[in-house]
């Protein structure tokens, strides 16, 4: 028998991919996962299904905040917020969830 590995989640295709975009972003990610893996899993099911629905925990970010550059086209950038003050900021295009920052407390850019 082969040896036992973890069954990735199937996404439906109407879901969104998610990638990380920044190295910082999958270190970020990881120190979730290891600190805060239920409302990381919530963070995920959202952002796979409806990444740029305004909601109390997913916004898009203001003022100079609001956009970011990446791969040479400017993106809105949004943020989903998790217990603690973590943080999870990204931009979609197309059907892709791009992760530019896991921040595990609150950034001091948005205090």
């Amino acid at each position: 028998m082969a040896k036992e590995s973890r069954v990735p989640r199937p996404t439906k295709k109407s879901e969104y991919a998610i990638v990380f975009a920044t190295n910082q972003s999958r270190k970020g990610w990881s120190d979730l996962s290891a600190t805060t893996r239920n409302a990381l899993a919530d963070a995920w099911d959202f952002l796979t299904r409806t990444p740029m629905a305004s909601s109390p925990t997913c916004h898009q970010l203001k003022g100079s905040l609001a956009a970011v550059a990446h791969a040479g086209r400017i993106h809105e950038r949004w943020q989903y917020e998790l217990p603690g003050g973590a943080r999870i900021w990204f931009y979609v295009e197309d059907a892709t969830v791009h992760l530019i920052d896991v921040h595990t407390h609150h950034p001091n850019e948005t205090k």
